[in-house]
């Protein structure tokens, strides 16, 4: 497909995993390496049916398809133009049989697929709660950054009914709000499994936390050595460019 598929200010990124590459818009929401980082922390199989909640522009679906993680991904969305975006990502990289893009709210997940429908959940939700402090004038930013239209808790309750006992829910977020995120997880259902932080130097504190959760399973939490971004000459880290070769 040529870039006659792009709409006004949108461009073409290459992931650099296998060809893919994604649409997006500078002026709605691009996505991070944080994104990047959940792509790669989550343990998928290859036979996993899986969905993105929040899925954005379709990057973390993207990624892993390209890296032959999961049988076929999800992305659930609830803003028109992110889908938009996304499904024309997923017909630019001829990736309509292994990914499927939804149009939808997360708080009304129980009326768009059934229950335990999913081996794999993942979500890189909202970082800020509402009043957010500084605001972009675009309203799909604000959406994409703070919790507008869905909470921690809605999301997190979201992952817990769309997972089988066994089942595996990942997500990305900020170390400051770990205790509120580990007593929602424990509150439905979702155990703590992996936890690992990520700082962007080894003098800086850590500003993101990937930790993956396994539903009603034991209580055991492995801590991993924690990932650095940047080396002291600002290079990229050799963990962290594995993580986009």
């Amino acid at each position: 497909m040529s870039e006659c598929i792009l709409k006004e200010n949108e461009r073409i990124d290459d992931l650099d995993v296998n060809g893919f590459r994604i649409i997006q818009n500078p002026f709605c929401f691009c996505f991070g390496m944080d994104a990047v980082l959940l792509a790669n922390f989550v343990k998928v199989s290859p036979k996993a049916k899986c969905i993105d909640i929040g899925t954005g522009t379709g990057v973390i679906p993207l990624i892993s398809t390209a890296k032959n993680r999961g049988s076929h991904w999800t992305g659930l969305e609830v803003q028109s133009n992110m889908v938009d975006m996304a499904s024309r990502s997923v017909e630019l990289n001829d990736a309509g049989d292994r990914i499927s893009i939804v149009e939808g709210d997360v708080r009304n997940v129980r009326e768009i697929f059934k229950p335990c429908s999913f081996k794999v959940v993942t979500s890189n939700p909202p970082y800020m709660k509402q009043p957010a402090g500084l605001q972009s004038s675009s309203d799909t930013i604000n959406i994409s950054r703070a919790e507008i239209m869905a909470s921690l808790e809605d999301v997190v309750s979201a992952a817990s009914y769309l997972l089988p006992t066994r089942g595996t829910f990942a997500m990305v977020h900020r170390p400051s709000r770990l205790p509120e995120i580990m007593e929602v997880l424990l509150k439905y259902r979702l155990e703590p499994k992996r936890l690992q932080l990520v700082q962007p130097t080894r003098d800086k504190e850590a500003n993101l936390v990937l930790i993956e959760c396994v539903k009603e399973a034991g209580k055991e939490l492995r801590l991993l050595p924690t990932l650095i971004v940047y080396k002291e000459n600002g290079e990229y880290t050799e963990e962290l460019l594995s993580y986009y070769r």
